[in-house]
């Protein structure tokens, strides 16, 4: 259940930040609710209202870590069989690339 899902939030995010960011897992949990016996589903949503959050705190933080919660749902979407938390690293690029050029140097 974990793989079905495991990289899409991210990759989802990438395409709407667009290139002036860093994204990336950071870490991941899942919670099994109950057994599967059938097929599951799962929405892949970030608002708008999420993205112009993320946006903003990216300005005044440079760097954010965000938890986003993907359900995996029978065919009529009413029984939740398992829930996947990912937390995701996203950054401004210019500053990303200063904070490791630092490290580079203090290595």
């Amino acid at each position: 259940m974990f793989s079905a899902v495991d990289p899409i939030p991210m990759i989802q995010l990438i395409t709407i930040l667009g290139d002036d960011y860093v994204v990336w897992d950071k870490s991941a949990e899942i919670f099994f609710k109950r057994p599967a016996r059938e097929d599951l589903y799962a929405d892949f949503i970030f608002t708008q209202d999420e993205i112009i959050d993320i946006r903003q705190r990216i300005i005044s933080e440079k760097e954010i870590e965000l938890d986003k919660i993907t359900q995996l749902k029978g065919k009529d979407r009413s029984v939740v069989y398992c829930e996947i938390k990912k937390k995701i690293y996203v950054a401004d690029k210019a500053f990303y690339k200063e904070k490791m050029n630092k490290r580079k140097q203090t290595a």
